[in-house]
């Protein structure tokens, strides 16, 4: 079955046909980093990971690049001109907007590492790639579809047909989002900046085209120049939140295809927005949260990726910390499942002579297909689930031990929610040692010895189950 997907731009399902056959080139819109990420961000990242995961699962050789935005972009409620989110920032903390920059950038490093992310191959910082901005834009200018007021260059939509065909939006619907920031200087307020002239803006350059002035780019033309610097005039999978559709993507679009005259993304990918209790995420209403936040509060990083991505990605998910505690359930059941049969496989408890071929077969089968509908992590998770129970059921062969755990590495693989193959036993090394004191014990008969070690393994919190293959120890 071939990996199907739905594409944003014809509103349907797809067949992957990469440009290049084996090869997939996947550009991901990454984090403006003004602020400490926050768990509506991770969700349209991880549902990038996921994509990564399951492609390279399935053999394909990816390239995948996720930007740095770290020029910052500008605010809805001032569409073209003035103040960027960077800007703001740095206004209410007296910081620089390249310090910010600097510690969020770092920041958002360090909570992909605590998500399980598998890192992009390139994430590069708009702030490196001014010079091919430039070039995009001195050649959108000789083609006639930009044009140039006081140093501002705007693309001209109106010279784009397509313009509107990712979002659905018709032309009033595009005039009036556009009104909202009236500017007296576009030819029709559809047109978007290129670049901006603005004296009080911190981050700067000398304008990389011929005749251009010193100013920063728009936010838009950012992904154009990293997209094609690393991946080429036309990509296979371009991914974002629902909320980059328009205008950012859109715009992406029009720019990149006005420059190149190709195609520029065969599948374009957006994941829903995340509510928290059944709530749009504002900290006005206090349910607000960073990743910090919420690994303060206790949880792990696989425990909040496995409640960030345990529902396909276009489909509503509901973030509660209720939702957290079943998460932990979830995995701590995975991981019950994967210890008994590392002890059958270890000898360390007894082998049946089931090798699992067929529960293991049906396993993979229905994660596959599941995974290949549009990445539907939810049936994904349900077969893992199936499969955790026929192995609890089943009395495994050494063999067919060997085969369920490479199984269970599999989906771990693929969806990194489950964390590393567990040891048989986490007991701490002092009550394992008590554990073998108490085996010498039994074998002398000396009863009082092994019941009062029973009763300091007790106390520490572990039991002792005996079993026909040797005592261990489990967690109270």
């Amino acid at each position: 079955m071939p990996i199907r997907l739905h594409n944003s731009f014809t509103r349907q399902l797809e067949d992957l046909r990469p440009i290049v056959a084996g090869k997939v080139t996947m550009y991901n819109c990454g984090p403006t980093v003004y602020s400490s990420p926050h768990i509506g961000n991770f969700r349209s990242f991880l549902f990038a990971d996921v994509l990564r995961r399951f492609l390279e699962d399935q053999g394909y050789e990816v390239t995948q690049v996720m930007n740095i935005t770290d020029v910052g972009h500008l605010t809805l409620d001032d569409v073209e001109g003035g103040e960027d989110k960077m800007e703001a920032e740095s206004k209410r903390t007296g910081r620089t907007a390249w310090d910010i920059a600097k510690q969020y950038t770092e920041e958002f490093q360090t909570c992909q590492e605590q998500l399980n992310v598998r890192l992009p191959h390139h994430m590069p910082r708009a702030t490196d790639f001014i010079e091919q901005m430039g070039e995009i834009i001195e050649d959108l200018l000789k083609k006639g579809v930009a044009y140039e007021v006081n140093g501002n260059v705007y693309f001209e939509v109106g010279k784009f047909p397509a313009y509107g065909k990712l979002s659905g939006k018709v032309l009033d619907e595009l005039e009036a989002g556009a009104r909202v920031a009236v500017n007296k200087e576009k030819k029709d307020p559809r047109d978007f900046a290129l670049w901006k002239v603005d004296d009080q803006h911190q981050m700067q350059w000398d304008g990389p085209f011929t005749g251009g002035q010193r100013g920063f780019p728009g936010w838009h033309i950012e992904c154009s120049a990293m997209s094609m610097h690393y991946l080429g005039r036309s990509i296979d999978i371009h991914t974002g939140g629902e909320d980059n559709v328009f205008p950012h993507h859109e715009c992406e679009i029009a720019q990149t295809e006005a420059h190149t005259g190709e195609r520029f993304v065969g599948i374009w990918m957006h994941a829903r927005h995340l509510l928290v209790d059944n709530t749009k995420m504002s900290k006005s209403l206090g349910n607000f949260f960073t990743v910090s936040d919420i690994l303060a509060k206790g949880y792990t990083g696989i425990e909040l990726r496995y409640a960030l991505t345990r529902v396909q990605y276009r489909q509503s998910l509901n973030f509660t910390l209720h939702g957290l505690d079943e998460a932990r359930k979830a995995i701590a059941r995975v991981a019950e499942a994967r210890k008994r049969l590392v002890r059958i496989r270890e000898g360390e408890e007894r082998a049946g002579g089931d090798d699992l071929k067929d529960v293991i077969q049906a396993a993979h089968d229905n994660f596959t297909a599941s995974m290949q509908d549009d990445l539907n992590v939810s049936e994904a998770l349900a077969a893992t689930f199936d499969f955790v129970a026929a192995c609890n059921k089943s009395e495994a062969s050494v063999d067919g031990a060997k085969q369920a755990l490479l199984a269970f590495a599999r989906f771990e693989d693929v969806l990194a929610v489950f964390g590393d193959e567990p040891v048989a036993s986490d007991a701490p090394p002092e009550l394992v040692a008590l554990l073998a004191k108490r085996k010498v014990a039994k074998a002398s008969k000396d009863w009082a010895t092994a019941d009062q070690i029973r009763d300091e393994i007790g106390a520490a919190g572990w039991k002792i189950v005996d079993a026909a293959a040797g005592a261990r120890l489990e967690k109270a």
